[in-house]
């Protein structure tokens, strides 16, 4: 995409991909609450694409797809997170649930069933599918999260990844592998369809054989039990 001044044609750039932008923001907002506007994912891949257009370096080794790819998401990314759309409430019991987990499970050297979580927080089963609803939204992309707490820089970030660094980023891949392997079976085959197969909430619910509710319950369980295994 050049001109014939062998500069990069932006308003052709721009125009390829428009679409991916739109893709990225709709794979998102299936993981996402609501009241998530589509449009505020779009805009803000947007800009990620108009940075990336900024920034690109066609002598770095990267194609210009691949680095505008990191960008719009890394865009959609940080505008989530400047959103705070779960009560304190809601925040505390989710940290309620995840060290009552992790003790549990320490105690009983495997993955906890959900009666015995539920008897460990002294609530219904009932209360305790309700409170994996209500705190689903506040566990997107996990491992983005976590690498996010570590301190780590994010991909396409334009710092180039150090020998530490790359390290520190296998390591913690390797750890996450090794967490999913220990989920239970139902659970780790809805991270396959979820992460890795890029079905949505409906898709799953009909390979599992579940409403879509009970999707996010497990979807939301399953992080939890990643998180008292990796943070």
């Amino acid at each position: 995409m050049y001109t014939a001044q062998g500069t990069i044609n932006r308003d052709a750039l721009l125009e390829e991909h428009l679409p991916a932008v739109r893709r990225q923001a709709l794979s998102l907002q299936v993981k996402l609450p609501s009241g998530i506007d589509l449009d505020d994912l779009i805009q803000a891949g947007t800009i990620g694409l108009l940075d990336a257009m900024q920034r690109f370096d066609p002598n770095a080794g990267a194609s210009f797809s691949t680095f505008a790819n990191q960008r719009i998401r890394g865009a959609m990314i940080d505008e989530l997170r400047t959103r705070d759309w779960l009560p304190r409430s809601v925040r505390r019991n989710a940290r309620l649930l995840e060290q009552s987990l992790r003790q549990l499970e320490q105690r009983l050297g495997r993955a906890a069933e959900e009666r015995e979580i539920a008897a460990e927080m002294g609530v219904s089963l009932e209360e305790y599918h309700r409170l994996l609803l209500d705190t689903n939204s506040g566990h997107l992309l996990p491992f983005e999260e976590i690498v996010a707490e570590s301190g780590e820089p994010e991909a396409g970030a334009g710092a180039p990844a150090t020998p530490f660094s790359a390290l520190v980023d296998h390591e913690q891949r390797e750890q996450l592998v090794t967490a999913i392997e220990q989920l239970p079976e139902r659970e780790k085959l809805l991270m396959a369809l979820y992460y890795q197969e890029e079905l949505n909430l409906k898709e799953i619910g009909v390979v599992l054989g579940v409403t879509e509710s009970r999707v996010c319950q497990l979807h939301s369980q399953a992080i939890k039990r990643l998180r008292t295994r990796l943070v």
